[in-house]
């Protein structure tokens, strides 16, 4: 006892000895336990000393804090690895793959990095009380290899011009590299070179776009900007050219025969890719056999060839305004595996036993032949289901009353309900919207929806729950499934905040779920003018779902298995699934979790790029449908308030405008971030998510997808 009060009186030496142990460790964080334990202190006012030794050295810049509680050696040669995310003003923070403090990285010392950019960082020896700064020494992976802007072509050379946040540097582009563009077009461009000290990279026109304000080059610039493809490679066009159409009698064979049960789809009006429909028979005094078939794209598409490797690559279509980008050629997407009426295809189905409250008696997955009888589109399906007259009136009638079982049951259950609305536009000839409207979800969409998961969940849980396995307390073979986390309870709890503010309560009542209490929320709210507002807001409070082999369950739903199965045409993870759930059916063994694990992350990523991408499409005709509107005054509603102004989303069109600060000249107005408002200093005039208010438009920028808005006079 008397040696280890001797050390606790020595601080320098103490020091020394923390020093010893990160030293002896030097990949490793420990927290002031496991540094104590490894020096023999046991005393708690020993251990005391060394967290205080810990959070000292960490000021003066010899540890890292990588995460609360966990220190690491900070030597001058240290160096991390991380995502570079670049500022407005040219420096950077770098966010540390294993968490931790951000590092602060000067313009000057990037060295050619750019935003999104996986990099090596070499960190410098911190100065006493300052931000952890860097600079990078390496660039492991770019995040992107072009870049699209505007071309600047004067006499001698040429410049491409991008958004600041994709890279803070005009790209140098040497004239007999410009492939025939002019000054003006939009371009897309590859830096070849960034010269040692050079301030712009060097680069070559790959793709000349078109000009500014033309509806394909605008749309092809917002695929490019976020590194999708905007063209189909000629080789898998050719090598699916090359697929036979005829289905051979042992194929047949092989399947379940479907060609003479009622069957049908039922999708959007301008849909051509139909990969799933519905079949249904009557078994019995309310028992009925319903199949949800999914077009078998794995057939057709073999791992590991051209056509697999690029439908890997975009791992999902994308669905911009005026077009769709498939993740498959044509030829499969919209003939070979498109369950067209009046045609035999192969499908990978489910079909369930059940009776008209929507309880399953009875499952069976496999591989199947159909013969759609008819394709309906959604309003056809709905007017069948609002009249009782039509075809197939009385299957549908059918269909539509289990559906809403399953859906009642599923909000019984914690399922929440959330009904976002949708922007559509009507276009002209050129692409230019002439008007916006609002899709709604309707019985049809719903009837859909509810197969569909069902199908999903039931392809889940046949291998979470190991039941195609002799021995069901194995550990589950590697599947993909679709997850959804708990919500951030700090989130959460600022959303319940704000939405008291409009006499509405978040909070769980006595025996209620926090879901039950969000859909009493959303319920109370609709036809509201803030209900959009309260929705945005309650969805930003929810996590992503995202694929993975980790099967945490999927919360939004509540369910605790669920995939993703149904939508092969226009999803990779869906053909993930199908040949997993093929394998796993032949008794195969399990695929490597790591692999999958990685797939799923790009899989992930490339759904939310193509989400991006979407809403700037969206947002792009919502500038151009505005764009001969400056002037006139609309209804608006406070959608968001930061310290540089106000956000109003229109009533009548959702198109959303910023208030610049500066606009609002009757008072000086100060950010408050808790209560989402602007106030005014002296006249205590507010500005709240939420408010009504009546706005002028001021300006409408198309290169920039940007709206400027004034207060109405």
């Amino acid at each position: 006892m008397g040696q280890e009060k001797e050390k606790r009186a020595n601080r320098p030496a103490l020091r020394e000895e923390i020093l010893d142990v990160f030293n002896a460790n030097p990949k490793r964080s420990l927290n002031y336990k496991q540094v104590s334990a490894a020096m023999g202190l046991t005393k708690k006012s020993s251990r005391q000393l060394v967290e205080m030794l810990l959070l000292e050295m960490t000021e003066e810049g010899i540890l890292s804090e990588v995460v609360p509680g966990k220190y690491k050696l900070l030597s001058l040669a240290a160096q991390i690895t991380g995502t570079v995310d670049m500022t407005a003003a040219g420096s950077a923070y770098i966010v540390p793959d294993e968490g931790g403090e951000d590092i602060f990285v000067s313009q000057a010392n990037l060295n050619g990095a750019l935003h999104g950019d996986k990099v090596k960082v070499l960190l410098f020896a911190r100065k006493k009380r300052r931000q952890l700064e860097g600079e990078i020494v390496e660039i492991i992976k770019r995040k992107r290899e072009l870049f699209v802007g505007q071309l600047q072509v004067s006499e001698h050379f040429a410049f491409l011009v991008c958004d600041w946040k994709v890279i803070n540097r005009d790209i140098f582009i040497p004239k007999n590299k410009l492939k025939g563009a002019v000054n003006g077009q939009k371009a897309v461009v590859r830096i070849v070179e960034w010269p040692v000290g050079a301030k712009n990279p060097v680069g070559e026109v790959v793709d000349v776009l078109g000009d500014v304000g033309d509806n394909d080059a605008e749309m092809h610039a917002i695929l490019a900007e976020f590194n999708l493809p905007y063209s189909y490679p000629e080789e898998a066009i050719v090598a699916a050219e090359k697929i036979p159409d005829a289905i051979t009698k042992e194929e047949i064979a092989k399947r379940r025969d479907f060609r003479n049960v009622t069957t049908f789809t039922i999708d959007p009006v301008d849909a051509k890719d139909f990969d799933d429909a519905l079949s249904i028979q009557q078994l019995g005094e309310d028992l009925w056999e319903i199949g949800v078939h999914i077009a078998d794209v794995t057939h057709y598409v073999k791992p590991d060839s051209v056509i697999d490797n690029e439908a890997y690559e975009r791992a999902t279509s994308v669905y911009l305004v005026d077009r769709t980008v498939p993740m498959l050629p044509e030829r499969l997407s919209n003939y070979l595996c498109s369950l067209r009426p009046g045609e035999d295809k192969l499908c990978f189905s489910a079909v369930f036993k059940m009776n008209g409250h929507g309880h399953v008696q009875e499952s069976w997955i496999g591989r199947t032949i159909i013969h759609s009888d008819k394709r309906f589109t959604y309003e056809e399906a709905q007017l069948v289901i609002e009249t009782g007259e039509g075809p197939f009136a009385e299957e549908l009638k059918v269909l539509n009353s289990i559906a809403k079982e399953l859906r009642a049951g599923r909000y019984r259950k914690g399922a929440i309900n959330f009904e976002r609305v949708e922007v559509r536009f009507q276009l002209d000839e050129k692409g230019k919207p002439i008007s916006v409207y609002f899709k709604e979800s309707k019985e049809a969409n719903n009837l859909i929806e509810e197969f569909m998961l069902m199908a999903n969940k039931r392809v889940a849980e046949l291998i979470a729950t190991n039941e195609l396995e002799k021995n069901k307390k194995s550990e589950p073979k590697t599947f993909v499934y679709r997850i959804h986390d708990v919500p951030d309870t700090d989130k959460f709890e600022a959303f319940a905040k704000f939405v008291r503010k409009f006499g509405l309560d978040a909070n769980p009542e006595p025996k209620e779920s926090l879901s039950q209490a969000l859909n009493r929320l959303l319920k109370s709210v609709k036809g509201r003018s803030e209900q959009n507002i309260v929705e945005t807001l309650a969805v930003r409070t929810m996590a992503k779902a995202v694929y993975s082999t980790r099967n945490i369950g999927h919360y939004g739903l509540a369910f605790r298995h669920y995939s993703h199965f149904t939508s092969p045409i226009r999803r990779y993870p869906d053909m993930m699934a199908h040949r997993l759930l093929q394998r796993y059916m032949d008794g195969d063994k399990s695929v490597p979790a790591d692999k999958y694990e990685e797939m799923c992350e790009h899989c992930s990523e490339m759904e939310q790029r193509a989400a991006d991408a979407e809403r700037a499409s969206i947002k792009y005709k919502q500038v151009e449908f505005l764009k001969d509107r400056v002037g006139e005054v609309f209804d608006g509603v406070i959608s968001g308030v930061s310290e540089w102004g106000v956000y109003v989303e229109l009533v009548d069109s959702k198109c959303e405008g910023l208030i610049p600060v500066r606009e609002l000249d009757d008072d000086y107005y100060t950010f408050d971030e808790e209560n989402y408002m602007l106030v005014g200093r002296r006249y205590k005039r507010k500005f709240q998510l939420g408010d009504a208010v009546k706005i002028q438009v001021l300006k409408a920028n198309l290169e920039k997808r940007q709206l400027d808005f004034t207060l109405a006079p």
